[in-house]
């Protein structure tokens, strides 16, 4: 048999991994769109 359902308390969950997780997500995100954008324009600017 299944075991009783455990209560969920709203906002009890810890959340600093996820926190850390997105955080370094959206850095290296950013880093890599900036870094495609310089290589396009030197890639535009040394191959015309």
């Amino acid at each position: 048999m299944a075991s009783a359902p455990q209560t969920y308390k709203r906002g009890s969950q810890d959340i600093r991994e996820n926190k850390a997780t997105f955080a370094l997500f959206w850095t290296l995100t950013k880093v890599s769109l900036i870094f495609l954008v310089i290589l396009m324009a030197l890639m535009a600017y040394f191959l015309t």
